[in-house]
């Protein structure tokens, strides 16, 4: 499927809404490697693959079965949640796949009446993360009652509203990634020449 220009493949597209996915590690292993290898995804500039938390089968077997240019590590700012976050980077570098950067989400709350912020999760926590994990923090989004309503309707924040702070950040985010990605590159390969023949 394709949505704002984004083509889309999920488990969930082949399931019933109310249908649990209950797998064990070899049946994850196999959609990961059908999604990576049967879907026809025609030409693509990135393919990114969102991954639920942790060091499970479906990480491993994306580390194992294609070459990663970097991973971006999403979290939120508690200190449980950052120790999963912290034990998946750790999988990945010991696996020789670049941590691109983290984007923290909950970062914060603005009240829209007053205009307070609120660090729920805790002050600091970009600086925090950062040193926890060794990798910059590319970007912050705050608890924000529209990015909540733009995914419930099914519609990106960034298409409906491409001038609020949040889908700037977004933007911003996309930027920071693609630099990223072009450092691990040119590591990794060197710059590309000035002059081909």
């Amino acid at each position: 499927l394709e949505s704002c220009g984004v083509k889309i493949m999920s488990m969930g597209f082949f399931l019933d809404e109310q249908a649990p996915v209950v797998w064990r590690g070899p049946m994850a292993m196999s959609a990961t490697k059908q999604f990576l290898r049967g879907v026809d995804w025609g030409e693509l500039d990135y393919l990114i693959v969102d991954l639920p938390p942790g060091t499970g089968d479906i990480p491993l077997t994306l580390a194992q079965e294609v070459p990663l240019d970097g991973g971006l590590i999403v979290t939120t700012p508690q200190d449980v949640a950052l120790a999963d976050v912290t034990r998946g980077v750790a999988m990945f570098r010991r696996l020789n796949t670049p941590i691109l950067g983290v984007a923290v989400n909950m970062a914060g709350y603005t009240c829209p009446k007053c205009g307070t912020r609120d660090d729920l999760f805790g002050a600091h926590a970009a600086d925090r993360i950062s040193r926890e994990i060794g990798a910059p923090v590319l970007a912050e989004f705050p608890i924000e009652q529209a990015l909540r309503e733009s995914g419930d309707a099914g519609r990106p924040l960034v298409a409906r509203d491409p001038a609020s702070p949040v889908s700037l950040a977004f933007l911003d985010l996309a930027a920071a990634v693609e630099k990223s990605l072009a450092g691990v590159r040119d590591e990794l390969y060197g710059p590309e020449p000035a002059e081909v023949t």
